[in-house]
């Protein structure tokens, strides 16, 4: 046990490695880092803090990284939390009365904040105001503290579900996209270098096809075809190595997993290729239905794989041909 909790430990930390540190070392996302950037320089022209701003998009695009780099070139201090973590008022509370002047709150999965604690970032965000009541019943009273100049950096992969007078109050909004491969190589070729790894034009081209367009999982892939070659004693991870490594781990040459290739043939075999409700196809692959819509879907739909309409889930024409199986036409 004590080996397998060090082992994660080691590969959470390796991730850290592998983050940017510097601005000119985030890759892809240029509209949005151009934007930042023209945010930043300003607020350092006025010797102000920086607007609160919100970063939303699919997990593992670069939000944190891209929050803990606004804070550096700021050159501020970054508190970090997330929102299962703010449940109560006295947690917001306690983390906004002991903030510095123009330090920045990052808060992680924004859209899981609870809505009572929610207000009290209203008039803390808007006018730096901080509302508290003290006591219950008749002897409850009212107070405000006044806050110093601070930004809140917020992130989540679902921001339909924040409210509307929380979204309104973040001076900018940005969504963070799929990477182009192109983008994803040079990711790639990077985190190679802080790892040690002799890595192989043709290994970067085929990693890079496979990554869902997500750095995360262009890094994590990556990692894995390290810990092939070190198995088999090899000097250097090549297109060979890499094609093994997926192959242990069941993906395809579209980046797809086990579970997304069975969401599409449950699709296709049990539903007729669709249309299928959410809910109904959960049940059939026993699965959770945030976990369909908010993991699965988006890369499905990316590569075309998908259809989400209104009467429900259809499998494109190319999961037909990917797949292997033959196309049918719904009477639906």
């Amino acid at each position: 046990m004590k080996k397998i909790t060090n082992s994660n430990k080691d590969d959470q930390n390796l991730e850290l490695t592998l983050r940017p540190t510097k601005w000119n070392e985030y890759v892809g996302q240029e509209n949005v880092k151009a934007n930042l950037r023209l945010i930043i320089d300003a607020a350092k022209g006025r010797n102000e803090n920086c607007d609160h701003l919100l970063f939303y998009g699919q997990a593992g695009l670069g939000k944190t990284t891209l929050a803990y780099l606004v804070g550096k070139e700021m050159g501020v201090n970054i508190r970090s939390t997330s929102g299962p973590a703010l449940e109560r008022a006295g947690d917001v509370a306690a983390i906004l009365s002991n903030i510095e002047p123009n330090e920045i709150l990052f808060i992680d999965e924004a859209h899981r904040i609870n809505k009572m604690t929610e207000e009290i970032l209203y008039p803390a965000m808007e006018s730096r105001k901080l509302h508290l009541i003290v006591g219950k019943g008749p002897s409850a009273r009212t107070f405000s503290l006044d806050l110093p100049p601070f930004t809140i950096i917020a992130a989540t992969t679902r921001t339909n579900l924040l409210s509307g007078p929380l979204r309104s109050r973040f001076g900018a909004t940005f969504r963070l996209d799929y990477y182009q491969n192109e983008d994803i190589e040079k990711i790639l070729e990077r985190s190679a270098k802080i790892l040690g790894i002799e890595l192989t034009p043709e290994a970067t081209t085929v990693l890079a096809k496979v990554s869902r367009f997500t750095p995360r999982v262009a890094n994590r892939l990556l990692k894995r075809a390290r810990d092939f070659a070190q198995v088999n004693k090899l000097k250097n991870i090549d297109e060979k190595v890499v094609h093994e490594t997926l192959k242990l781990l069941k993906i395809d040459s579209l980046g797809l997993e086990e579970t997304d290739r069975q969401l599409l043939l449950t699709i296709i075999k049990k539903f007729n290729g669709g249309p299928v409700g959410l809910k109904t196809l959960g049940a059939s692959l026993n699965e959770e239905v945030g976990t369909i819509e908010e993991v699965l879907e988006p890369f499905l739909m990316k590569v075309g794989l998908l259809n989400r309409t209104p009467a429900g889930r259809i499998a494109a024409p190319l999961a037909y041909k990917h797949l292997g199986t033959a196309e049918k036409r719904s009477l639906v």
